[in-house]
This record gives structure tokens, sequence and C-alpha cells, in this order.
């Protein structure tokens, strides 16, 4: 059976997390990443939902946070986002967002392809949801694990 570290380090998840830390300096958006091995739902739509209420990511004052769920070995990834950025971007952004981070998957570049796709995030937050001076981090930048 496999585990996380057979896919992600933990120098992988620093860098990660630096990636998520640096996305939010842009926005007042939040990200957020969860990684599980599999999902327990049939859907993985349902279970990137869940765990944005699980994670209270419908807290923000801008209903302005992304979640990126990933389940490694079912090969399901999933980016949602909060009312806010919903309204803001259209289905394009989604599905470009997902491809970049499934193309380095494909070559087992899951850290590339997490950096990437965060960037990618914090770009789109920041066009909608500049960063203010008085912005506070509403929502942790670790890495959320199942």
């Amino acid at each position: 059976m496999s585990k996380l570290t057979d896919y992600i380090s933990k120098n992988d998840e620093t860098e990660i997390v630096d990636a998520i830390k640096a996305g939010e300096k842009q926005t007042s958006g939040e990200i957020r990443l969860h990684i599980e091995m599999k999902c327990p739902l049939e859907d993985p739509y349902d279970r990137a939902l869940a765990v944005f209420e699980e994670l209270n990511m419908h807290n923000t004052e801008l209903a302005n946070g992304i979640l990126l769920y990933i389940a490694l070995e079912d090969h399901k990834l999933v980016l949602c986002g909060d009312k806010g950025i919903n309204e803001k971007v259209g289905q394009g952004f989604w599905e470009s967002t997902v491809e970049i981070i499934t193309s380095h998957f494909k070559k087992n570049q899951y850290k590339e392809g997490l950096i990437k796709g965060i960037t990618e995030v914090g770009q789109k937050l920041k066009e909608y949801f500049p960063y203010q001076s008085d912005d506070t981090n509403e929502l942790k930048d670790d890495i959320s694990k199942g």
C-alpha cells in the first residue's frame, strides 16, 4: 500500500506550503490543499465539498477560498472554490488549472504540478481579489491530509 511520502517528500511539502504562502501574499483569497490516498466517496467532487466544509473554508470574509483536493491512488483531483470566486471565474479557469496539475502528475512530477497549479490559482485570485494592506491570513497554509 502506498503512502504520501511515495509521492511527496517532506522537503516537497515545505516547497508546496511555501507556494501557498507566496500565492496568498498577492491576494486576499485563501488556498488550501487536501491530500489523501483514496477518496472515501464515490464522487470526488462530493468529497472535496465535504473537506471544504471540514476545513471551514466557507468562513472567509469575501467567500474567496479555493480547495485543491487530491486522492493520489485513485487519480482524482478536484479544484473547487467558494461562491465569491465562482462568481468571478469561468469553467475554463478550473479546467485549465486541473490540466496544468495533471500534466505533471502523468510524469510523476507531483511537487512541480502542485506548485504550478497553486501559482496559477494565486494569480487568478490576485486578479479578482488583490491583496489589501489590512488582509489577514484567514485559513491555515499547511497541507491537510486525510
